[in-house]
């Protein structure tokens, strides 16, 4: 693939302030240092029968705190579960703050029997299974999303989109679509915004992400909103075809041949239905540049989140020259870490 060249200068886009909460964050997918000795280790792991393989299928921070556990079980099973990873690793005391209604109680109510959690722990930290499908949810914006295997964990990056999207004259009566919605977290977090007239179709191909999607719909009361749709990318969204003042995706866009480098938290265990991008990362993102415009009305504007700088200067510059005659003000916006994250643009 050619490189092209960015003509203008990317905007940055500023964190607005917010009531800090507790960082429970996956890093950004990167590669990991090879070499022989962590090549062995770095194998996923075989599959081992435990109390949570058949799991209660709702999630562990939503069960009620019905499972009694006496102060000195308690106290020995932090004992063991710290011995398995070092002492200043915060996760044990965010896995006990989400199963326990009061962990300073005597006996402790807990979400889950003290023999489950103990599994999802061994889990964790023998597995890489991420904390956030661990506990079932992820703090992101002032949301906590409801997530599960299957579903691609929220990133905190992705948080700017929603503020981009405020940004946008009208952008509160108008009908915007999320593209790949995942855990629903940007409809659900767009809709609060949103007027009396304001609607997010939120589109989804996996069954999974559609279900957790409509779960986290009705835990923040945005039904009226958000509409939940099954499908790939545009098809379910034919009969709102110009009407859409905006347009949110975060495809997948790792390139398939960098999937076995990524940490094994995100590699082994969050879905590659979110994560492969094709051969050169772009694979989607060129599909939804090719159907935008049919679906924005004039002046809709769109923002695509990118694997990075040389992926956002390569769109930029191909939405200017091929679909120039369609949309202006195309630009990247760097993310916190000043990447170029982000491609945004209008409608003519």
């Amino acid at each position: 693939m050619a490189t092209l060249s960015l003509s203008s200068r990317p905007l940055t886009f500023l964190r607005p302030n917010r009531t800090k909460r507790p960082l429970r964050r996956l890093l950004r997918p990167k590669p990991l240092a090879s070499s022989s000795a962590s090549a062995s280790a770095l194998t996923p792991p075989t599959p081992r029968l435990d109390p949570t393989d058949t799991p209660d299928p709702t999630t562990l921070f939503l069960r009620p705190a019905s499972h009694p556990a006496p102060a000195a079980a308690l106290a020995a099973f932090r004992r063991r579960a710290a011995a398995l990873v070092p002492p200043s690793a915060p996760h044990l005391r965010w896995l006990l703050a989400a199963a326990a209604a009061d962990p300073s109680s005597d006996p402790a109510l807990l979400r889950a029997p003290l023999d489950d959690l103990e599994a999802m722990w061994a889990r964790h930290v023998r597995d890489r299974r991420p904390f956030q499908y661990v506990v079932g949810n992820e703090h992101w914006r002032d949301l906590v999303v409801a997530v599960r295997e299957g579903v691609l964990i929220p990133r905190p990056e992705t948080e700017a989109v929603v503020d981009m999207v405020r940004e946008v004259e009208g952008f509160a009566d108008g009908w915007w679509a999320d593209l790949g919605t995942g855990s629903g977290a940007i409809a659900v977090a767009v809709a609060r915004e949103l007027g009396a007239q304001g609607r997010v179709f939120a589109v989804d191909v996996s069954e999974v992400a559609v279900e957790v999607a409509t779960l986290n719909v009705q835990r923040y009361g945005v039904q009226g909103k958000v509409e939940i749709r099954h499908g790939s990318w545009f098809e379910p969204l034919q009969d709102v075809k110009g009407k859409l003042m905006g347009v949110i995706s975060n495809p997948p866009y790792i390139p398939t041949g960098d999937l076995p480098g990524l940490q094994p938290e995100v590699g082994w265990h969050e879905p590659k239905l979110a994560l492969d991008g094709g051969k050169e990362g772009i694979e989607h993102l060129l599909h939804l540049c090719e159907g935008l415009s049919s679906v924005l009305k004039p002046g809709g504007f769109f923002v695509f989140e990118t694997n990075g700088n040389k992926q956002s200067e390569f769109l930029v510059d191909l939405i200017s020259t091929k679909w120039g005659s369609s949309f202006h003000n195309v630009e990247a916006v760097l993310d916190f870490a000043g990447i170029k994250r982000f491609v945004t643009g209008y409608r003519r």
